[in-house]
């Protein structure tokens, strides 16, 4: 089969490896047919993330069909269309039992915090993603479901992460009728947490960024109140402004160690494969919600350095809430959601790559070219033939 494959810190190539095999009676092989690059895959191909090892194919988000089962796979049979959450997960042990799918205790030797997580280095298990015509879907009777008959593929994609951990960040403030929300971030995690705010009874939903194309998206998909926090000598003060000096009610972290990295990051991360992040974002939900207000995380951060302001945090009486986004808990209220049109997932969609190209994929995504907001990654092993858009 042909998949992406890492080779260094901003190296990836496409190239030949063997098709995955049954491992265990309970897996199932996936023929992948779209996928997509998420901005946590940026982390990896920058080089950020501990223990990302070379010959590793990337890809937590894809939907495909089932090409062959285990023998002990009762759920799923060849030929089913699929969608495949980004957590691996046993779904019997303790945190499982508890809803937890992405702190299981089973699927990786790393478990005491994550739990497995496709194609996401060696420190959440080592498992090969899906940015290949081929994956190797372990737990196949827990993790993945069949595709709904009415439901577009593209929307599919975007539920196996990117749609469920904004619902789950918004899921996270507890935001009551009325609430003002803060989101820092108009990437693809952003902008669904924004848009999900509305679903839980927001009265008004505030989105930060730096970059005007990501912004203008946040006002017409996600009908948010935007702020560039570049055009402001300090965002927080700003926001206590337009918060009648209060502050927020809820604030949601949706950018996490900043894709791009830091410079100090840039200069050590590739040799001390340490650094999870610049915790920017995090001090500004500290600084900018309301005292006795709630701070939801759902950025993706590693091993974490620098000062985060956690005694601001104490003495505001804050409410911090974070977790990896347990997908599949999310499915049935957001596969309600879109089958009454309250939600189209892949209105953010921007570019679709065929896998041949998906080098260019990521240096179009990592680099914010042509107003990349979410790139899917197409593979031609069903025959079909679709370009950049």
């Amino acid at each position: 089969m042909r998949a992406m494959v890492y080779r260094g810190p901003y190296k990836i190539r496409v190239e030949e490896k063997d098709i995955p095999q049954i491992e265990h009676p309970n897996d199932a092989i996936v023929r992948v047919t779209t996928g997509a690059i998420c901005g946590s895959d940026l982390h990896l191909y920058h080089g950020m993330m501990p223990d990302t090892r070379v010959g590793m194919t990337f890809g937590h988000e894809f939907v495909g069909v089932v090409h062959e089962v285990g023998s002990s796979v009762q759920n799923l049979a060849p030929g089913d269309r699929v969608m495949v959450p980004f957590n691996v997960y046993c779904g019997s042990c303790y945190f499982c039992s508890r809803g937890l799918f992405s702190n299981c205790h089973n699927v990786n030797p790393n478990a005491t915090a994550v739990g497995g997580i496709y194609g996401y280095s060696h420190t959440c298990g080592g498992y090969d993603g899906g940015q290949a015509e081929f994956v190797r879907v372990p737990f196949a009777d827990v993790g993945p479901s069949k595709i709904p008959e009415w439901m577009d593929e593209e929307d599919a994609v975007l539920l196996t992460d990117a749609l469920p951990t904004g619902y789950f960040g918004a899921q996270l403030g507890d935001i009551a009728e009325g609430d003002t929300v803060v989101v820092f971030g108009a990437g693809p995690v952003g902008l669904f947490a924004a848009k999900s705010s509305w679903l839980m009874g927001a009265g008004r939903v505030i989105v930060i960024d730096h970059l005007e194309y990501r912004l203008e998206k946040a006002r017409t998909f996600a009908h948010a109140e935007t702020y560039n926090f570049v055009e402001y000598d300090d965002i927080v003060v700003h926001l206590k402004k337009v918060t009648d000096y209060l502050g927020a009610d809820v604030v949601i972290d949706a950018v996490g160690a900043e894709a791009d990295g830091s410079f100090l990051q840039h200069v050590t991360g590739t040799k001390l494969k340490l650094q999870g992040g610049s915790p920017v974002a995090l001090n500004w939900a500290i600084d900018s919600v309301r005292k006795g207000g709630t701070v939801s995380v759902v950025g993706a951060y590693g091993p974490l350095f620098s000062a985060v302001k956690f005694g601001d945090a104490v003495n505001k009486g804050l409410t911090l809430r974070m977790n990896q986004c347990p997908v599949k808990r999310q499915w049935p209220r957001l596969f309600e959601h879109i089958k009454n049109g309250y939600l189209k997932p892949s209105d953010i969609v921007t570019h679709r790559i065929p896998l041949e190209h998906i080098e260019e994929g990521y240096h179009l995504f990592s680099a914010k070219l042509d107003h990349c907001i979410k790139p899917l990654i197409i593979t031609n092993a069903d025959g079909r033939e679709e370009h950049h858009a």
